[in-house]
């Protein structure tokens, strides 16, 4: 009897942890699912720290669309580059950010939630459509974060962005 009681004991413990465990891992999980891969961390490019950390707080510096160090997009958006790849430059973006957050706290476990977005666009004037740029890195943590990703947000034009940068995007994240 007491063989049977330890038995199901443990059983119910390992499917509870391997539960846990799925949970823990669903920004890693939704990586896979989207065959997206977390970019190295950017080394900054002028006298600033990539983020700072303040209680619950995580401020991440402005990302820009890096790729192995180098960026990948850049020019003013419509007419040097299309909208498309200006919503992609956004995801890259909001990939970068994350790298950032996980660096600074070692775990996605860690994300309360996503609070603010603020995305600045290289457009030229009269371009009009910057929310809809900065949709792809809105899009992009929500289907990776769920509900944690949803966010308030900001979409600014600029006349230009460091290194001529296509897109440029800061976030506020609160962590557990």
């Amino acid at each position: 009897m007491k063989i049977l009681k330890l038995t199901i004991i443990i059983t119910f413990l390992y499917n509870n942890l391997n539960i846990c465990k799925d949970n823990m891992n669903i920004v890693e999980q939704n990586l896979n699912k989207f065959n997206l891969t977390l970019p190295q961390v950017s080394i900054p490019v002028a006298n600033y720290v990539p983020f700072v950390q303040t209680d619950k707080l995580i401020f991440i510096s402005g990302q820009l669309p890096m790729e192995n160090g180098k960026l990948k997009y850049a020019g003013k958006v419509d007419k040097d580059i299309s909208l498309e790849d200006a919503k992609l430059a956004a995801q890259l973006c909001a990939l970068n950010i994350l790298a950032q957050v996980k660096t600074c706290v070692g775990s996605f476990d860690k994300i309360k939630r996503c609070i603010k977005l603020t995305g600045f666009v290289n457009a030229p004037e009269g371009f009009a459509a910057h929310p809809q740029i900065i949709n792809g890195a809105s899009d992009l943590l929500v289907n990776l974060l769920g509900e944690k990703g949803k966010h308030a947000r900001a979409a600014v034009g600029a006349s230009s962005l460091p290194l001529n940068a296509a897109v440029e995007i800061e976030a506020i994240f609160e962590i557990e």
